[in-house]
Order: structure tokens, then sequence, then C-alpha cells
């Protein structure tokens, strides 16, 4: 027969100096924690992808250009392409929005400013074209709305439609405080947004003029279209364009 014995009695109990001597075990880092480490070095990868497949765009055009040339352009074999983005479709919407993020992220930086509506219309404005240009350089894509499926093209108008509004509502300030001159302040924006987007599609980044000075002198020209004549005042921009130093693609 199998006997059992209480032993409860002579189990050591720990005093305040073996309690001392007792070292938490060492926790390795859990997966949860390494998850965002991993999602930021993939996005990071992702926007190198994306800057390679800008330069073939740039050439080709977005609707000629393959995954093919892609992989080509950011040096990876078609296969390692295909683990980043699964398709050009896929790649499109990354870059729209991300680049939708970084706009959103401006226009909120804007409206919590107490400056005139001048100042944080221009602030947008040169924040957009260094989106545009700079830092999400490839975003020719950024206007390739209609080549998305129904669900994400849906996502990405549903979020331009709430960046559009907060820029009206800077433009309605304006006209509202006397800063602006009275105009349809939605066909004003949308004059504005036109005119800053199609920078993507003659921009040349060996050009003269680099993409912060083409946002200063894009928010100068515009916001200046919008003041009243007392509050008309000079152009920002570092430098105007000079003959022969456009930034502007040269016809094939």
């Amino acid at each position: 027969m199998v006997q059992f014995s209480n032993s409860r009695s002579k189990m050591p109990v720990p005093t305040r100096r073996t309690a001392a001597r007792v070292r938490p075990p060492v926790v390795a880092p859990s997966r949860a924690a390494a998850a965002p480490r991993a999602a930021r070095r993939r996005d990071a990868r992702r926007l190198t992808i994306l800057a390679a497949a800008a330069r073939v765009f740039r050439e080709r055009g977005f609707a000629a250009t393959g995954m093919r040339e892609i992989a080509a352009a950011a040096d990876l074999s078609p296969a390692n392409l295909y683990h980043y983005f699964r398709g050009k479709q896929e790649l499109l919407y990354f870059c729209q929005e991300a680049s939708l993020e970084r706009l959103l992220a401006a226009l909120r930086s804007a409206t919590r400013q107490r400056s005139p509506a001048g100042e944080r219309l221009r602030f947008v404005i040169q924040a957009h074209v260094g989106c545009v240009l700079g830092e999400m350089a490839g975003a020719a894509a950024h206007l390739e709305v209609d080549d998305l499926p129904p669900a994400l093209r849906r996502r990405i108008v549903s979020q331009r439609d709430v960046y559009e509004r907060g820029i009206r509502r800077i433009v309605e300030t304006g006209i509202t405080s006397g800063e602006f001159a009275p105009c349809d302040a939605r066909l004003a924006t949308r004059a504005m947004l036109g005119a800053v987007n199609w920078t993507v599609r003659w921009f040349r980044p060996d050009g003269a003029q680099s993409p912060d000075e083409v946002g200063q002198a894009f928010a100068s020209y515009l916001v200046r279209g919008l003041a009243t004549r007392a509050n008309a005042t000079p152009g920002r921009a570092r430098r105007s364009a000079r003959p022969g130093s456009s930034n502007e693609r040269k016809p094939a």
C-alpha cells in the first residue's frame, strides 16, 4: 500500500536573508513586444521598394509598369518582392494610405495652431508637396486611385474627403475673418489640391529645385491668390524659376 507522508512541516520557511538572495527570472521579450519592431522594419523596407518603383513609374508610367520591373529597380527577385507586396494593387494601396496618413497628420498639426488662416494653409500646402515629392518618393501612384479594387478605393476616398474638408474649413475661416477674398471655398480647395497633386506628374528629382523649394513656391502662389488685396504679400519662395532651370519633365 502506498503511504503518503505530510512533509509540509519539513519545507524550509524563507527568511528575509534568503529572500534577498532570490533573483527574479530573466524574461525574454515577448512576441507581442517584438511585433511592432518587426512591423516598423517591414514598413521601412516597403518604403524603400516604393521609392525604387517611383523611378520606374516616371519612366514607364504606372499602368505599363509590372512587378518584374519594380523588383529589378528595387534589386530584388520577383519572389522576394512578393514577400512585401502581393501585387501592384497592394503596393498602390500602401502608397496612398501612407501618403494620406502623413497629410492628415499635417492637417491636424495646422488645425491646432492659433496662427492666421493663411499661415496654416501655407503649412499644409508645403507639407503636402513635401510628402508627395519627397517623403513618399514615388507618390505618382498617389493619383491612381481608380486602379484600386472597389473596397480599398472607398477607404482611400473616405480619407481624402476628410482631408479636403479640413482644408476647406481653413479657407472658410480665412474668408470669414477677411484674410481671404470672398470665394467658393469648395472650388478653391479643389483647385489647390489639383495643383499640388499634379506636381507628381512633372517634377524631376534631378531638377533645379528641391521638393521643399517647390512646396514653398506653391504655398506662396496659392495662398496669395486667395488673399484680399490688403493681405497679399510677396511670396516666400527661396528661389524663383529661371529659364532653363525648371523641374518639369522634358517631353519624350
